[in-house]
């Protein structure tokens, strides 16, 4: 195992960042590091993400996740939930906001735009998309 500041169970990674243990699941999931259930795959263990160790005092073999690999993970899709539940807000309007979807989507990292755009199709936005910035 590699050293790690913090190796967390699956409910105290959740909780750490205030999200389920099914979204920490299917976002770890949708990365490649976990199976639907929430067991590490190779490739996570063979990145020290995750480690299936038995840990001292514990009677199951209950995998633990790195905290500081999984962090950019689940940093990077709070800040996409993020936006996206920003630019609906936007996008359905209220007589006290005086800024637009588009205005604010200026402000959108290029790199968010394409996760940004499928996380406001999941949630059934039809009118608004971010456009896809010109590189310079």
């Amino acid at each position: 195992m590699a050293p790690c500041s913090t190796w967390l169970t699956l409910s105290d990674l959740s909780h750490l960042y205030g999200i389920s243990p099914i979204h920490c699941i299917a976002t770890l999931h949708k990365h490649g590091w976990s199976d639907p259930n929430g067991h590490p795959t190779q490739s996570a263990i063979k990145a020290d993400v995750a480690n299936t160790a038995q840990k001292p005092n514990k009677s199951s073999d209950q995998a633990i996740w790195n905290s500081e690999l999984c962090k950019q993970l689940l940093d990077k899709t709070i800040e996409i939930q993020q936006w996206a539940t920003l630019l609906e807000a936007l996008e359905e309007g209220s007589p006290s906001i005086n800024t637009t979807a588009e205005e604010m989507a200026t402000d959108l990292p290029c790199n968010l735009i394409q996760e940004v755009n499928d996380q406001l199709a999941q949630r059934g936005v039809t009118s608004f998309r971010v456009p896809a910035k010109l590189v310079a």
